[in-house]
């Protein structure tokens, strides 16, 4: 396309992904208390979700997809995240002991799916749909409390819980519901981006949020790559490394997904070779990720939708959406302005997305044929994970180190998961299998 409808198709494409982008920052940040860092985290995620665009889109090589296919800081890294990083607060780590750790986690997780890659038939035979949507359902229930608790006004809160907070969240999450009902399909793409604006104005008219300290900010900065190094934790690594199998599966749906709507084929061999340079992409961009100093990255699947509401499937786009997001990321006092949204409306918008993640999980499960052993082993997996995140004291027979393991809901349930579903094999129905890659990219 010429210059300006590619520009516009690719404002769409920002306007669907840019809060999924900035969104793991602020909440990482905040459950982590790490605020102090959460502008330089901001400006990384952006810096890198471009930087990761252009590989997955443009194809570098055998790396990338060759679709305009989005990439940005991975949502279901989240629960994870937050789970490694407390592990290293009980281990006496500081703040950048902290992040240390997280980048260091991701860069040794990110070579899981980059091996990934050249055996994904074998691994979609051990990580089932059915293993998989348990897993995405305890990521779901995993963080519905953080969002809640950012609704009430965020942890240690003088007003924890007021009528103003839960009003400002009320006011956010029914705009997105307006916008989700609405016939207009712009409005849809962007109900989250619209329901964080008005969150934002509510809380402008109530005196309710703070205009943003930008002395001494720096207006451009370049990159600092390993700003704060890495470190390595075994018990932080092993929720994380769950979720790089994960999200190896969601690539392959988002991708097929993309191949759908762009008219090009959903299997053969040059759907293959888009599927293995996908998931390949994803592993290499959540290196280059941990080496500037943000989350894990991954292909973004609302961008899907634009594709079908703007009629442009070109990659081309890609470039435009790639070097405005680098762009964002040299202007730090951007994530200065954003870590100004006011808790009650983060949350609200991130308590839409953990309660969605959780929903998608179900219908992932529930699109597969199974026997009463597999229900009940997926029951099974799913009330031991839940259960020792609400109960961690159940796990007071285990050695320290263990109970730090199994104190995850994704370890825990994730784990279970995978060997019920090795245990109690059903018949593969390739049909729904099929339509579970669909709903795991929606």
């Amino acid at each position: 396309p010429a210059p300006l409808p590619a520009l516009l198709a690719a404002a769409q494409h920002l306007l669907a992904g840019f809060v999924n982008i900035i969104a793991p920052a602020l909440v990482i940040g905040s459950a982590l208390g790490l605020q102090s860092y959460i502008p330089f985290l901001i400006s990384a995620s952006l810096l890198v979700s471009g930087i990761a665009t252009w590989i997955q889109s443009q194809r570098v090589g055998p790396v990338g997809s060759g679709l305009l296919s989005i990439q940005g800081t991975s949502f279901a890294f989240v629960a994870a995240l937050i789970t490694a990083g407390m592990i290293a607060r009980q281990g006496g780590a500081n703040d950048e002991e902290v992040l240390a750790t997280l980048f260091g986690v991701g860069a040794v997780g990110s070579f899981i799916e980059i091996a990934i890659a050249g055996f994904l038939p074998k691994l979609r035979k051990v990580v089932t749909p059915a293993v998989a949507g348990t897993i995405v359902i305890l990521i779901g229930l995993s963080l519905i409390m953080v969002g809640l608790r950012d609704m009430a006004g965020g942890a240690n809160a003088e007003n924890f819980g007021s009528a103003t907070n839960m009003l400002l969240a009320a006011v956010t999450i029914g705009v997105v519901l307006v916008c989700q009902l609405s016939r207009f399909p712009l409005l849809r793409v962007g109900s989250v981006f619209l329901g964080l604006l008005a969150g934002c104005t509510a809380a402008l008219l109530t005196g309710n949020i703070s205009a943003p300290d930008f002395s001494g900010a720096q207006w451009i900065s370049l990159p600092t790559p390993m700003a704060f190094g890495f470190a390595f934790d075994w018990v932080a690594f092993i929720p994380v490394a769950f979720m790089f199998l994960i999200t190896s599966l969601e690539t392959v749906g988002d991708i097929t997904g993309t191949s759908r709507v762009s008219g090009q084929p959903v299997s053969g061999p040059v759907f293959e070779k888009r599927v293995r340079g996908g998931v390949l992409a994803d592993g290499i961009n959540s290196v280059i990720a941990a080496f500037f100093s943000t989350f894990p990255n991954t292909t973004f699947s609302q961008n899907t939708g634009v594709i079908q509401l703007t009629g442009v499937a070109s990659r081309h786009v890609g470039r435009y959406v790639a070097g405005i997001l680098v762009v964002l990321g040299l202007f730090p006092v951007i994530g200065i302005a954003l870590q100004n949204i006011p808790r009650p409306v983060l949350g609200a918008t991130t308590f839409i997305m953990f309660s969605l993640i959780a929903v998608s999980g179900i219908q992932i499960v529930g699109s597969q044929r199974l026997n009463r052993a597999q229900i009940l082993g997926i029951a099974i997996s799913i009330g031991a994970g839940v259960g020792v995140q609400l109960v961690p004291g159940a796990l007071n027979f285990l050695p320290e180190l263990w109970q730090r393991i199994f104190g995850s809901a994704i370890t825990t349930g994730g784990l279970l998961a995978i060997i019920f579903g090795i245990l109690l094999p059903g018949e593969v129905d390739p049909e729904a299998e099929g339509d579970s890659d669909q709903v795991l990219a929606s």
